[in-house]
């Protein structure tokens, strides 16, 4: 007998709510081997581009590709780093302003390496995994984002 287990995922629908990230950090509490926790949380901004206000931006990706992408940035990680966890979600979906869509969290014994390791996540996450962003104006018209 063979039991299906959900395969975990690094997509979120829309949003990635505050007590997602609480629950993270509280499950962490029993990990006595952990010294140190450090988080980025990216969140979307209002920015104004040619006149026009960004109130959302609709997340879409080849997902297969990029949990594949992830996959490979965490294992280099852990590789690079002595991380004791590491956790990273993305969403897909609408994600209006002020609100996270990306949410990484590291955990290791020693405090400087979860620094060097969020920076190295976030970049690679950034330049590798095919996660498209078309932001969406007050007007209602929309334009492909571009990373930076």
């Amino acid at each position: 007998m063979t039991t299906d287990k959900p395969k975990k995922t690094a997509f979120i629908q829309g949003a990635i709510a505050a007590h997602f990230i609480g629950d993270s950090i509280a499950k962490h509490q029993t990990k006595i081997t952990i010294g140190a926790h450090n988080i980025f949380l990216g969140q979307v901004r209002g920015d104004e581009i040619d006149g026009k206000t960004v109130v959302a931006i609709e997340y879409s990706a080849y997902e297969e590709m990029a949990e594949k992408s992830i996959y490979e940035i965490r294992e280099a990680a852990f590789a690079k780093y002595d991380l004791t966890c590491l956790h990273i979600y993305h969403s897909l979906g609408i994600v209006k302003t002020g609100e996270i869509c990306l949410f990484v969290f590291v955990s290791a014994p020693r405090r400087k390496v979860v620094f060097s390791a969020i920076e190295f996540l976030v970049e690679e996450i950034k330049q590798k995994v095919p996660v498209f962003g078309k932001e969406i104006f007050d007007d209602e018209t929309y334009s492909w984002k571009k990373n930076t």
